[in-house]
């Protein structure tokens, strides 16, 4: 990604941090993911997405929290770095020119 981005003029070393936080939170989504995945296998019914406390009540699995965090934190990431279709259809990169709407009369 690193050098696609720089490539297109989206990245300089100065956004090492945000790229690096961007790289953080998806190793940590497709850790949770992967764990979850691995827990449904032994759980046909909720498919790994509850657990059962020590008492035996059923609550939310705490890793599709957190698979749901890393998630939100690497698409906010993500579209600062112009990485969704949305985010990229308001970039201009490097060597990227508007065209000025003056040049229909006067070009």
């Amino acid at each position: 990604m690193a050098s696609w981005l720089h490539r297109i003029g989206l990245l300089s070393e100065v956004d090492r941090a945000a790229l690096a936080a961007y790289a953080q939170a998806y190793g940590r989504w497709v850790q949770a993911e992967r764990a979850i995945a691995k827990m449904a296998e032994k759980d046909q019914l909720t498919g790994g997405l509850m657990i059962k406390t020590s008492n035996g009540n059923a609550i939310q699995n705490p890793l599709v929290g957190t698979a749901n965090k890393a998630a939100s934190d690497m698409m906010r990431y993500a579209a600062e770095f112009g990485m969704t279709p949305s985010a990229r259809s308001r970039i201009e990169t490097e060597g990227e020119q508007k065209a000025d709407p003056a040049d229909r009369f006067f070009g």
